[in-house]
């Protein structure tokens, strides 16, 4: 049975924890209402580009003069996985559930016979994925140092992925991160950006008919890389929120269970010290007694 020392330092330590992860808790806040304002406002954008590369990729779909970005390689055999996580944790399984996304992914490629190579974004990612699929990394970038995501950073990351692209070393490149919904609820989502794939309109959706110069081919050739940043940059702001969510979420609850675990403890504490007073009563008495 622990002391009333012992149980008196529990206490005190279980406190401290307390004012961390309170502490923590409303610094994720702030930061979600940021990093959700930022998220919302690029989804219009990423929307309406897409609505436009859909259409020029509908009418040049077959077409010898499609660009590869579009059309593929005409092979199948090696996929990149470009896996986006946080640099930090402390975040319930926002950095899990991504993970775990991507480790069904690859088994079933593998599974399958294909080559999988990986580029990590984000430490916890990297660190989860190491155990199993570390022969399989083929890059990293950290974003640690970034204090607020820009497009630029996006278009690191494009960079390296077109670069790989036309170099050969894949036919399929894949997106893993997570979707913000709200602070209870981040969806993680897969997203092909190689070769692109486009949501096919609604029934009943009226279709714009537009001429374009200097043609369809040439003008989505040159939007489709920009495209690949656009989705890339969408989806860091995406995780930028989900993260933050995810992070107020757990402080909430891990704050919440140190009330408990203080009160737990008190009442322990309280209950050895009564015992303590009664046992030294009893003894004081039948000492007493005895003269």
């Amino acid at each position: 049975m622990p002391s009333l020392k012992d149980l008196k330092n529990r206490i005190g330590s279980v406190k401290n924890t307390r004012k961390i992860t309170k502490a923590m808790q409303m610094v994720a806040a702030a930061k979600l209402r940021r990093a959700q304002d930022a998220a919302e406002a690029a989804r219009p954008y990423a929307e309406r580009m897409n609505s436009v590369m859909a259409g020029l990729a509908t009418s040049v779909q077959g077409s010898a003069d499609a660009p590869r970005l579009l059309s593929g390689t005409g092979r199948d055999a090696v996929h990149l996985l470009v896996v986006m996580t946080a640099e930090r944790g402390l975040c319930g399984g926002f950095n899990s559930s991504i993970v775990r996304r991507a480790r069904i992914r690859a088994q079933e490629l593998l599974a399958q016979g294909k080559t999988v190579k990986i580029l990590t974004v984000g430490k916890k990612g990297r660190e989860q994925l190491r155990r199993d699929y570390e022969q399989n990394f083929v890059g990293h970038v950290d974003l640690s140092s970034v204090k607020k995501l820009g497009y630029t950073n996006a278009q690191t990351i494009a960079r390296e992925v077109l670069s790989r692209f036309d170099d050969g070393e894949f036919d399929v490149a894949t997106l893993f991160y997570s979707r913000f919904v709200s602070v209870i609820n981040q969806v993680p989502t897969t997203q092909q950006i190689i070769p692109a794939v486009f949501e096919a309109p609604e029934a009943g959706t009226e279709r714009n008919d537009y001429d374009y110069e200097p043609s369809e081919e040439g003008i989505l050739a040159d939007l489709l890389p920009r495209g690949v940043a656009t989705q890339i940059f969408a989806a860091l702001l995406e995780n930028a929120a989900s993260e933050q969510g995810a992070r107020m979420s757990a402080m909430d609850n891990a704050t919440r269970n140190a009330g408990e675990m203080i009160n737990d403890l008190t009442i322990e504490y309280n209950r050895t010290r009564q015992a303590a007073i009664t046992k030294e009563l009893i003894e004081i008495i039948s000492g007493a007694e005895a003269l």
